[in-house]
């Protein structure tokens, strides 16, 4: 549960900054893929292990015996898929949007994006304010 959260978490950060890092969109149906087979795979990995330790299989043991063996392999096959869409995640969906193929990105690509770094063109020029932005003029535009 622990490891799902946080890789979640970053993809979902990868997924957001994405535009802003790069200047593309990520393609969303390459998204969408990469989730889907991430959220199965990992679970036919680790939902089989609550069976083998309610089994009484002890954690962190490199030799079980045979009656585990079916979860065990199911978990494997589980590791394996979700493996796999981290391979396919990079190669289908970051190499791309580093490489400048997609949609190019707006300024401000997502609706609920407020603050400064969001005022700037996407990907940020290397000096991004020639000025010190004001702040009260920024808090009157809601930013």
């Amino acid at each position: 549960v622990l490891v799902a959260g946080s890789l979640f978490a970053m993809f979902a950060g990868f997924y957001y900054w994405c535009p802003k890092w790069t200047g593309y969109m990520a393609n969303e149906t390459r998204g969408k893929i990469h989730f889907w087979t991430s959220m199965i795979f990992f679970n036919i990995t680790f939902f089989p292990m609550h069976f083998l330790g309610l089994a009484g299989m002890p954690r962190r043991y490199a030799d079980y015996p045979t009656q585990f063996a079916d979860f065990n392999m199911i978990a494997s096959i589980g590791a394996l898929g979700f493996g796999l869409s981290q391979v396919y995640f990079l190669l289908f969906v970051v190499l791309p949007a580093y490489n400048g193929k997609g949609e190019k990105a707006s300024i401000k690509p997502w609706d609920g994006a407020k603050g400064l770094e969001w005022t700037v063109p996407s990907p940020a020029p290397h000096h991004t304010f020639e000025t010190p932005p004001d702040a009260k003029e920024l808090h009157a535009a809601g930013i």
